[in-house]
């Protein structure tokens, strides 16, 4: 089937592996441009059915209870990015030299000759804020744009649909990039790296390397994290267009070709004239929404990606000043007693929780739940001296406590071995009990929610309606 465009689908027998977010999509637009799509799926449950049933009423068909067995004929697999490379499935499509794409791989070979080019943002945190900022930027040049990928709009209705676009801000997983090997992005970033998704990719060389994918054929910007010195190196390891460069953003005082942050102003030493001896004043911190250092150096990776695209100096100000957070991304909830209490239920690994901690000062810390293997020495080690106590709860609480111990002794430790509804808010009481004025209570939990909530939106949500019971009985 070649690498280039595949502009005659009719009658291809193209199997669609896994129902769900990415599988149902791809099956109606291949059916729809004439393939012969076959859906394989690995569960059989009420759900599953119901969504086969809407497949099939439309003539395609549904395997279910079976996603190991490559189907008859198979010219072409398109995966959900979730399925691990080491699936039966494709050790059979690769035996039979059959191409296996994901879905951000269809959409890029989906688009139009004169499709709007990809500003493109991965790394293990920050992604969502960050394209939404670039959008919000993008936005505010004037710029037909939208947040898609991971969040908002799919990708395959954005480069399908009737709306015409100017430019795209794209999130990608490191899943969807190991599945899409053609992508050329305009620019794009990689913010930061830190061990996650190891039992499916397999190896932390092997999870940065699909993250660094993203960097393959930039045109214009490769941006990385000048304090993260393993995404400069995926920037050295990439193969580019010629003049390409290597843009670097920091929370310190930017060299050439970076942007960066003087007295308390962001500014721009990259896409300037002679940056040798100039510098562009982009926006201040103020205009960051909220001031935290990770949220500072996500809005530098936004402006990075923007300024790449062209984007003029007072549209980065004012994108940043129109973009509004998604809920539990450090969210202030309230004040009860002269004590802050902010939800970051979002921070569901170590290295976002790191972020999170170090952005203030004396913090009485809700933690716990699914570590998912991960490891708390270094986050604690790093954090205890901003620590005043730790309230602890879920399934993995002992492996933080252990730590704690270890690196933080002296830090006062409640551990709530309750998982039942009022767990939250017993946990909150006692962040009241051991906060002082000036303090701020802090869920950041850095584990996984699903060992008590079903997500980390309605473990965030528990936090926020027990915070306003305290502000209620203040």
């Amino acid at each position: 089937m070649g690498s280039g465009q595949v502009t005659d689908w009719q009658g291809k027998n193209v199997t669609v592996a896994g129902l769900g977010v990415s599988g149902i999509p791809a099956a109606k637009v291949l059916h729809g441009l004439g393939a012969k799509v076959t859906v394989v799926n690995d569960g059989d449950d009420d759900r599953a059915r119901a969504q086969a049933a809407e497949l099939e009423a439309l003539g395609v068909t549904v395997r279910l209870g079976d996603g190991a067995t490559l189907p008859d004929g198979t010219e072409l697999v398109v995966t959900a990015p979730g399925w691990k490379p080491d699936k039966p499935l494709f050790e059979a499509a690769r035996a039979a030299g059959v191409e296996i794409w994901g879905d951000v791989e269809l959409a890029w070979r989906l688009r139009g000759p004169d499709a709007a080019p990809w500003l493109a943002v991965t790394g293990t945190n920050g992604k969502t804020t960050t394209v939404q900022m670039l959008a919000a930027i993008l936005r505010a040049a004037g710029l037909r744009t939208a947040a898609v990928g991971n969040i908002g709009v799919s990708l395959l209705d954005a480069v399908l649909g009737d709306e015409e676009y100017d430019v795209l801000a794209v999130e990608l997983s490191s899943y969807q990039l190991h599945w899409a090997p053609s992508l050329r992005a305009h620019s794009a970033a990689v913010l930061n790296l830190a061990p996650d998704h190891l039992d499916w990719h397999g190896s932390m060389e092997a999870y940065a390397a699909d993250k660094g994918r993203v960097y393959e054929g930039n045109r214009v910007a490769c941006v990385y994290n000048a304090a993260d010195k393993a995404t400069e190196d995926l920037v050295r390891e990439a193969d580019v267009e010629e003049g390409c460069r290597a843009i670097g953003f920091t929370l310190g005082t930017p060299a050439p070709s970076q942007l960066g942050v003087v007295e308390g102003i962001l500014v721009d030493r990259a896409f300037v004239e002679d940056r040798h001896k100039n510098a562009q004043e982009l926006a201040e911190v103020s205009d960051v929404n909220p001031p935290a250092p990770h949220n500072i150096a996500n809005a530098l990776a936004a402006a990075a990606l923007a300024r790449a695209f062209g984007v003029p100096p007072r549209a980065v100000r004012d994108g940043l000043r129109a973009f509004t957070p998604d809920a539990h991304r450090i969210a202030h909830v309230a004040d009860v007693d002269g004590v802050a209490y902010v939800d970051d239920s979002k921070a569901t690994n170590t290295h976002a929780a790191e972020a999170s901690l170090a952005a203030y000062e004396s913090i009485v810390w809700i933690a716990g739940g699914l570590a998912k293997g991960a490891e708390f020495e270094e986050l604690v080690a790093k954090s205890a001296p901003r620590l005043r106590a730790a309230v602890l709860m879920g399934a993995d609480r002992a492996l933080i406590r252990e730590a704690l111990a270890r690196h933080a002794p002296e830090v006062p430790v409640v551990d709530l071995d309750r998982t039942d509804t009022g767990a939250m808010l017993a946990a909150v009481q006692e962040a009241r009990r051991l906060a002082q004025p000036g303090d701020t209570v802090l869920l950041a939990p850095a584990c996984a929610s699903m060992d008590m909530f079903a997500n980390y939106n309605q473990r965030g949500d528990a936090f926020a309606a027990a915070v306003r019971e305290l502000g209620a009985g203040a």
